[in-house]
């Protein structure tokens, strides 16, 4: 049967609008207009796109390069949107020019619609180039599917080269018809993978620095990219890509960066010194209305976690011992 995204919506009776998620809301009624939402928006976020850090500018020439197949890659007239495109020949990437350890990452993203089955969109964050034996990483991983289906968000977070933490979620939302903004906070105490800045996904570090399992020794780049995997993406790669469709395209804009670029050997600010906000104590934890937010996504939301996968690990990883609430 085909799937409506409103069997799962998140109801909500005031729309909360925020520059990040830990600055002081703004509510408003739903029935509010628009023009006002957006213009109250745009204040909080002028009013903080300062940083003692580094902040991102507009222009994707500024913030990045292509990876792969530039042919396969567009922008609008304005350049402010920008489209990546798979074809049967080949897909596209893009990446940063900068390298970040720590900070706060957020990109607006539309992806392919109708049947994108065997598609991946991916959103990620990588100490190297390409997928070397030492990386650390953070992903995002858009699994596309046929029509009628939902998109599924697969994270995952690998240290050294090992990873296998894999969450998959649902949305309240049809990811194909408008942009939504895909956010990665990363400090020293936590990971968390944010959607239109509710918290799906909490990954705590344990404070051991020899510890296994969480990444914050080495810088990462910021990349994007669309691929086909049709080997393993849509129902175990049961569903393969149907080429007749092609070409699959995903949109991009409003990417924001508040963090610490890296500088060799070693920038003043990936220490803690509280003087951005990404490393102040209330980037430390969920706010009451994130954990809100956060037990409904597990509640409603939650496909598969490696932590509750006693099949694939008899004894489970020691990270799954710590507390997301905490």
């Amino acid at each position: 049967s085909k799937f409506e995204y409103s069997d799962i919506y998140l109801s909500r009776s005031s729309r909360e609008v925020r520059s990040h998620p830990l600055l002081p809301k703004t509510t408003l009624c739903v029935n509010k207009m628009e023009k006002g939402v957006l213009f109250i928006a745009l204040l909080i976020s002028a009013f903080y796109s300062s940083s003692e850090a580094a902040d991102s500018q507009t222009s994707f020439e500024d913030n990045f390069s292509i990876m792969w197949s530039e042919d396969h890659f567009k922008t609008s007239e304005d350049g402010q949107t920008w489209y990546l495109s798979l074809d049967k020949e080949t897909g596209c990437g893009f990446q940063t020019k900068q390298r970040y350890r720590f900070g706060w990452f957020s990109m607006k993203l539309k992806l392919v619609g109708g049947d994108s089955a065997g598609v991946v969109t991916a959103y990620y964050m990588c100490s190297e180039n390409g997928a070397g034996p030492e990386r650390d990483e953070l992903d995002f991983e858009f699994l596309g599917n046929r029509t009628g289906q939902p998109y599924l968000i697969q994270t995952n977070v690998y240290k050294n080269g090992v990873g296998g933490r894999e969450m998959r979620h649902m949305l309240w939302f049809d990811p194909t018809e408008e942009f939504h903004s895909y956010s990665i906070l990363w400090n020293n105490h936590q990971i968390v993978f944010f959607v239109d800045e509710v918290p799906i996904r909490v990954f705590k570090n344990n404070g051991d620095e020899k510890n296994d399992f969480f990444p914050n020794e080495k810088p990462m780049y910021l990349f994007s990219s669309i691929w086909n995997a049709d080997e393993w993406a849509t129902r175990g790669g049961l569903e393969k890509t149907d080429w007749k469709r092609a070409p699959f395209v995903s949109s991009y804009k409003d990417f924001s960066v508040e963090g610490c670029q890296w500088e060799d050997p070693y920038p003043a600010c990936v220490s803690t010194t509280t003087k951005n906000w990404w490393d102040q104590y209330k980037a430390w934890h969920l706010s009451d209305s994130q954990k809100m937010d956060y037990a409904w996504v597990q509640r409603n939301l939650v496909i598969y976690d490696y932590c509750k996968d006693n099949e694939r690990y008899p004894k489970l990883p020691g990270e799954c011992s710590l507390s997301p609430w905490e």
